[in-house]
């Protein structure tokens, strides 16, 4: 009986800010919303691995951009949104569903996350190392514009990304985490969590670190889109001329993300 090799998740950067990931075992990878094909080629290279599938969470082409490429290597399932407009996937996904993920010891279980894109999906690994592949949904102390969405489906989809265990690590597609919690700071400034992950993260990145992953709990305390519904925040809404007060949590959280859109 052979022993399932270890999984590891290597951090691919691409653009200006984004990271792709890849999945793997030291044999074989799957890489998550692929957006450029060429670092991944050469990650794949570089560590001796070989591509056994495609994972995009939503359509944006900094997501989707590099499948036909990979393609091209390398014959493999795509897997994606159901209802997202991706012409490239061959294995449709919607709530509930979960992927066995090819050539690794991996299932992965989906999560449908609208609000960025109206067909955002979001994988989640369980167990003792649990995993969210979230996309452009939640970010390290912030979460994506509401492109497609309503505010009501961008908190539904947040809050079963904060229902996961606190431990899960959170791999969000972008390094926006340093400008998230300059916002995050101006919202909650009496947050003591918040300040400390504010010096923690900008020694990361003075030194050339990834702020991501961070973890579910992380965000629970310090990312105000997950704390919406704290009174405090609703005042500092009120104190900013962003609201009137007693408006409902659907109408905090959208004053919130209209605030960050032009903060």
């Amino acid at each position: 009986m052979t022993t399932a090799r270890k999984l590891a998740v290597l951090t691919v950067p691409a653009f200006n800010d984004n990271y792709l990931w890849l999945i793997h075992d030291g044999v074989h990878a799957a890489v998550v919303d692929p957006g450029d094909a060429q670092p991944i080629l050469a990650a794949l290279k570089a560590h001796g691995l070989a591509l056994t599938a495609i994972l995009l969470t939503h359509h944006h082409a900094d997501h989707t951009g590099g499948v036909p490429a990979l393609l091209q290597h390398y014959a493999v399932p795509v897997f994606g949104p159901r209802n997202d407009g991706i012409a490239a996937v061959t294995q449709p996904l919607a709530e509930g569903d979960t992927v066995a993920v090819p050539g690794l010891d991996l299932q992965l279980s989906v999560l449908e996350v609208p609000g960025h894109t109206l067909g955002h999906i979001a994988y989640v690994r369980s167990g003792d190392e649990p995993w969210l592949f979230c996309g452009d949904t939640l970010f390290a102390g912030g979460c994506g514009r509401l492109f497609e969405g309503t505010p009501a489906q961008m908190v539904d989809s947040l809050n079963k990304l904060a229902a996961l265990p606190a431990a899960t690590k959170v791999f969000c597609a972008h390094e926006y985490t340093l400008s998230n919690l300059r916002f995050a700071s101006a919202v909650e400034p009496g947050n003591t969590a918040l300040q400390a992950r504010v010096e923690a993260d900008t020694a990361k990145r003075e030194q050339g670190v990834p702020t991501v992953p961070s973890t579910v709990g992380m965000e629970r305390e310090t990312n105000p889109f997950l704390r919406y519904a704290e009174p405090q925040i609703a005042a500092q809404l009120v104190a900013a001329g962003k609201l009137q007060g007693g408006e409902a949590p659907v109408a905090v959280f959208a004053a919130l993300r209209q605030w960050k859109n032009s903060f």
